[in-house]
């Protein structure tokens, strides 16, 4: 009855979603759109690499929202009403005090670097700054907000997440809009009118989650052995995460040092494609990902592992399914979306996309870790291979290797950092690696190898035109379709993926 009641909410969760990536994808793709007209290339890879040093400084963000999110799941499993509204109460003081620390190094350590290392164009330094200085207050209000985000999703309210991520989203549109209607300043205007947003949202985030949530009503009290454990928590988490940055927004400054702005707008294209494909994926997690805590701590583990495998496929065929046709006819779709596509644009989203279809396959496994409360090694040993990312790019950009290598690179630090996560999590947690490995990993190597092979094949044959990029992305989405459905998934997965259907159409109705 638990698990029955699980999946209709899981189901109910995955409408809200999906309703809110669709509309946000197109609003998000549009934006980019405006944005690149509006400022050009050269400006649209300024924003994005100044923007950068800030979001370096994110990781704390990051993994503050993710631990936020992990403690209060925790307790609403334990059910003590006092407990969880202390624990959102140090969650807030903590996410203060990291605003002051991230406001003190990007004020320093950030201003000398923009200042000093990266390649801005010349008489384009000042309007960089003016992004920078934006930037870092967009950030700390982002900071502060955060345990609210955090807490909408650890209470699964996914129809006021996606309202509000909606109302966001056309505010920043709006934006660009206004950007694009200018004659001067558009890069410092730009910056401008996004901390506007953030400030906006800020209060409407906070002001909705007190009115919902008892647990979010804030007074001050200072528990530090409460904070310790956060802190503890989360500090492993921010090692994890700040590596993790460092392998994408590190990477993307290393490509301006050494290729400069041109390729720092490929690069922030190809992530807009990334980002855009992935909410596949994370909107279904997203739903997925509290059950999967709030599992494991009520001790119903096996109930818990089942999830991570269920999760995982269907993770990953989400991806496959919208990322295949982007792959394959990658270069006409941009052309279409943006007219005037930067070069390495397109070969740069491809294997972006290539590098997160295998992220995406272990990320519910990441839940389990996180679940335990014990996440010192599994962050350390993620944390390397971000590192190994990072450090062996800037020693390939050294050697003279090409711009693209990079994401070559990523790609084959991804796949063996599933293998050592499965390894870290059998020896803390006994989760089945083997049966993992056959069950999960072996089935998606097959259907992505069968699948990409199939839609290039087929679209050999196709010429370049609008009709036959249309013709290719659904002959790509079907062959992947049909590979996933009768290869990749099991009898029992087909049903159980049938059964949620069935509870989306009812709710629909």
């Amino acid at each position: 009855m638990h698990t029955d009641s699980n999946k209709k909410r899981v189901a109910k969760n995955t409408i809200y979603l999906y309703g809110r990536m669709i509309l946000l994808m197109a609003v998000s793709l549009y934006t980019s759109r405006v944005v690149l007209n509006a400022l050009g290339i050269e400006d649209f890879g300024v924003y994005n690499v100044v923007g950068g040093v800030v979001a370096m400084i994110g990781f704390l963000n990051s993994s503050l929202i993710t631990s936020t999110q992990r403690f209060l799941n925790v307790e609403m499993g334990h059910g003590d009403a006092k407990t969880l509204n202390e624990t959102f109460i140090q969650a807030v003081n903590a996410h203060v005090i990291i605003a002051i620390i991230a406001a003190v190094l990007l004020e320093t350590i950030g201003l000398w670097f923009v200042m000093n290392k990266l390649v801005i164009p010349e008489g384009q330094l000042n309007a960089a700054l003016w992004v920078f200085q934006c930037s870092i207050l967009s950030f700390i209000i982002t900071i502060i907000s955060a345990p609210y985000n955090a807490a909408i999703i650890a209470n699964e309210r996914m129809s006021l997440f996606a309202i509000l991520s909606i109302v966001d989203a056309v505010m920043k549109l709006a934006v660009a809009f206004v950007v694009g209607a200018l004659a001067d300043n558009k890069l410092k205007i730009y910056a401008l009118l996004i901390l506007a947003t953030s400030i906006i949202m800020r209060f409407v985030y906070s002001g909705c989650c007190v009115r919902l949530f008892k647990e979010c009503k804030y007074h001050l009290i200072l528990k530090w052995s409460q904070m310790k454990q956060m802190f503890s928590f989360s500090g492993w988490m921010i090692f994890g995460c700040l590596s993790d940055i460092l392998a994408s927004q590190g990477v993307n400054m290393l490509i301006n040092i050494f290729f400069g702005p041109i390729f720092n707008a490929a690069r922030a294209i190809a992530a807009q494609v990334q980002g855009a494909v992935s909410q596949f994926s994370v909107n279904f997690m997203m739903s997925v990902n509290p059950q999967i805590v709030k599992s494991y701590s009520s001790g119903a583990v096996k109930d818990s592992f089942e999830l991570v495998f269920q999760s995982s496929k269907l993770s990953f065929f989400l991806m496959l399914m919208v990322a295949m046709p982007l792959i394959v006819r990658m270069q006409p779709i941009l052309t279409i979306w943006l007219k005037e596509v930067p070069d390495y644009a397109a070969l740069f989203a491809q294997l972006i996309l290539v590098e997160y279809l295998i992220r995406s396959s272990y990320t519910p496994i990441a839940q389990i870790n996180y679940a335990t409360g014990n996440v010192r090694l599994y962050q350390f040993s993620i944390a390397c291979l971000f590192i190994v990312t990072f450090v062996g790019s800037y020693i390939l950009y050294k050697l003279g290797f090409p711009v693209y290598s990079t994401f070559i690179l990523a790609i084959i630090v991804a796949a063996i950092g599933l293998l050592v996560r499965l390894l870290i999590l059998r020896k803390q947690s006994g989760f089945p690696m083997g049966e993992y490995l056959r069950k999960v990993t072996l089935p998606l190597s097959i259907v992505f190898l069968l699948s990409i092979s199939a839609s290039l094949l087929i679209n050999s044959y196709l010429p370049d035109s609008f009709m036959s990029t249309l013709a290719g992305c659904l002959s790509a989405v079907i062959v992947s379709g049909i590979f996933a459905w009768t290869i990749g998934l099991t009898k029992t997965e087909r049903s159980f993926v049938m059964s949620k259907f069935a509870l989306i159409l009812n709710k629909i109705r």
